[in-house]
């Protein structure tokens, strides 16, 4: 046999840790893509308020309800930033309105919003309870 033992392969001992550097740089890109798109979905509806000659300057806690252009199709609408089915409105309002010794709410609504879709709007947050309903404008030249 001479001195010289058979051919011996090197094995590479196996791979005993992850390497974590290339999921560390994936979440740090999904991160970032989450941060920047984040504040494009949060966006409000789109209403065109009609426009007033005179209206008061209001400083209290306000409770707002958009009824949006959209209403004749999904029957929906606003309060303050949630939106709900016109099903659930006077429950909602009676919720809200509990605790408050002043049981007002603003009404706003798209120009395009027929007027007896407005009234049914308003007829349910008077069954529910709302003692004084302003309705929101514009002064000529606002936007």
């Amino acid at each position: 046999m001479g001195g010289r033992r058979g051919r011996m392969y090197h094995v590479a001992p196996s791979l005993s840790e992850i390497n974590v550097v290339p999921l560390v740089d994936v979440m740090l890109v999904l991160l970032i893509i989450f941060m920047v798109a984040a504040p494009l979905m949060t966006r409000g509806m789109d209403v065109t308020l009609p426009e007033a000659r005179n209206a008061p300057v209001l400083e209290e806690e306000r409770v707002f309800v958009t009824v949006p252009k959209t209403y004749e199709e999904n029957r929906e609408v606003e309060i303050d930033d949630e939106l709900l089915p016109v099903d659930v409105l006077e429950e909602r309002i009676r919720q809200l309105m509990v605790d408050r010794s002043q049981k007002n709410v603003y009404l706003r609504s798209d120009r395009d919003v027929k007027m007896a879709q407005f009234v049914e709007v308003m007829d349910l947050l008077r069954a529910a309870g709302v003692e004084n309903l302003a309705v929101v404008t514009l002064l000529p030249g606002e936007q």
